[in-house]
């Protein structure tokens, strides 16, 4: 039969407080954990977020392809509706692999860099191939620095809202960037 074991005075404790609860050491994502839930092969951009050298960029190059195959199959408004419901799931299925892995915003979630640049690649196009690769390099730059105002809510917002928000906000000004320079030539 097990026991408790007694109960210490708080005198007992270092400056007359119990110790503060530990915080749980974050999991690392591996392909073990990547094939344990749905969820997470979505979330860790099935598999292209595992990379150990700059997943986020690897994630944002799985976009650049996954919208090369796909838009032979889709339509404007298939990209619509996949990027919606792809924004508004992501906000569940990248906090679940989050509080999984036990980090606000795990390097290995890239779910939000494929919608987002899925989204750039989607205002950008019809463009050439030059054209797209100048949006990703445009989008990464805002997704790596995260300059005003997107380092704000990369802080401030947690959970599934604020991995999804920051990387739809860098999308936001990846577009804004390439809208001006369309307008400057």
């Amino acid at each position: 039969m097990q026991t408790d074991p007694p109960l210490r005075p708080a005198d007992e404790f270092v400056g007359g407080q119990p110790p503060k609860p530990q915080r749980p050491q974050p999991r690392r994502a591996t392909a073990r954990f990547m094939l344990s839930h749905p969820l997470h092969i979505l979330s860790l951009g099935f598999g292209s977020g595992l990379s150990p050298f700059a997943p986020g960029t690897i994630g944002t190059l799985f976009a650049w392809a996954s919208f090369a195959v796909f838009s032979r199959y889709l339509t404007v408004i298939e990209w619509g509706v996949l990027i919606g419901v792809g924004f508004v799931g992501g906000i569940a299925i990248c906090g679940f692999t989050a509080k999984r892995l036990g980090t606000d915003d795990p390097s290995p979630v890239v779910w939000d860099e494929i919608v987002a640049f899925w989204l750039v690649l989607l205002m950008v196009t019809p463009v050439t191939l030059t054209g797209q690769f100048w949006a990703f390099v445009l989008f990464r730059f805002f997704d790596m620095v995260k300059p005003p105002p997107i380092g704000y809510f990369d802080r401030r917002l947690k959970g599934g809202f604020g991995i999804m928000f920051d990387d739809l906000v860098a999308a936001f000004f990846t577009l804004l960037v390439i809208a001006l320079w369309r307008m400057s030539v």
